[in-house]
């Protein structure tokens, strides 16, 4: 169900309050559905939308995008942030996306979603002086966007490589099959041609036999699908498992734990979810760069247009190596292996070939 919240509300200063009354009589008017352009002109105060396309609730880089935006609101007066929901219904989001703008409340719409920037283009249409700032995304050449792209093969070839060194390990769930498994909640351009392939290529920089069983949910919310996948899966050889799945990664988590299987997953720490089954977490710095963009955006450094990509040499994108469940639960030879490899990674020593979107 869709909802909206106001996180912190601004309360101006007499001053201020005056300064914009001036302005409403003498300045140049503001166009209905989007905020004045004021080009590279520090802001004096930033009123932010933070997007979700879904829930918040089972989505690491939403929950991290939202508490980046609250953190950073938190430490400023002079910013507002209002959180909104928009549920699972890709169909929805322009309308209402149209609707929420066309106030002209918000200086800057903030989002997670590699299929947003399309959407916030149709939106722009209508609204031009609307600015958008899409994370985990790549599009250029509209100047009312500007998008951060991670570099999503490269995490999933750091984990697919430690996937590949525990199902060809001795440990007490890895079976004599050299396969691995991936569950999606559904197929997009991104998933297709970086994360999938790429979890798969570092799972063979481990042993070049292994081989992956791929399958899709069909939302990002049904568990008991997800679980009846892994279930095929982990009948059919597969002991290791990544998942894009949203809230549906509970279902592969459960059957992994019940019917003896090992879980890497994506973007966030996830280890004290199932110990013993989840034995590696890559990390995405969503908050942190949420909270770069948002200083950028009230310092009118924001360059739109533009698309950025980060990865691990850049700092956004990580690997949790000291927590203890990681620790005691993946032999050390393995665990040496792993940090070589990342090691190399980061310092640009892996040779790769980005495949294009």
């Amino acid at each position: 169900m869709k909802r909206i919240k106001s996180i912190f509300t601004t309360l101006l200063p007499p001053a201020v309050v005056l300064a914009a009354a001036l302005l409403c009589m003498f300045g140049e008017p503001v166009s209905a559905g989007g905020k004045k352009e004021t080009g590279e002109q520090r802001s004096s105060s930033l009123s932010v939308l933070v997007y979700i396309t879904g829930m918040l609730a089972g989505s690491p880089p939403y929950e991290l995008m939202a508490a980046g935006a609250e953190s950073f609101a938190a430490s400023h007066s002079n910013v507002s942030v209002k959180i909104y929901e928009a549920g699972f219904n890709q169909a929805e989001w322009e309308e209402q996306l149209s609707s929420l703008v066309a106030s002209g409340e918000f200086d800057l719409v903030l989002g997670s979603n590699p299929s947003l920037p399309e959407i916030c283009a149709g939106v722009g249409k209508r609204f031009p002086n609307q600015k958008f700032v899409i994370t985990d995304a790549s599009y250029t050449g509209n100047n009312s966007i500007c998008t951060y792209m991670y570099n999503q093969y490269e995490q999933s070839l750091y984990l697919g490589y430690l996937a590949g060194l525990i199902t060809t390990s001795r440990m007490a769930k890895a079976n004599p099959e050299k396969k691995i498994g991936f569950i999606a909640a559904q197929e997009y351009p991104l998933l297709d041609k970086h994360i999938v392939p790429g979890f798969l290529d570092g799972a063979r920089m481990a042993d070049p036999g292994i081989s992956l069983d791929f399958r899709v949910v069909g939302n990002w919310y049904d568990a008991n699908k997800a679980a009846d996948l892994a279930s095929s899966m982990i009948a059919g050889g597969a002991d290791v498992f990544a998942a894009i799945a949203g809230g549906a990664a509970q279902g592969l988590i459960k059957t992994a734990a019940e019917q003896g299987a090992y879980v890497v997953f994506h973007n966030t720490n996830e280890y004290s979810a199932a110990p013993g089954v989840i034995v590696g977490c890559g990390i995405m710095e969503q908050k942190k760069l949420v909270e770069e963009i948002l200083l950028n955006a009230l310092e009118g450094k924001i360059q739109y247009g533009t698309s950025r990509t980060v990865g691990v040499k850049e700092g956004y994108l990580g690997f949790i190596a000291d927590d203890p469940l990681y620790t005691s639960y993946v032999p050390e030879d393995i665990r040496n292996k792993f940090d070589s490899f990342f090691a190399d990674v980061k310092a640009g020593k892996i040779p790769y070939s980005l495949p294009p979107l």
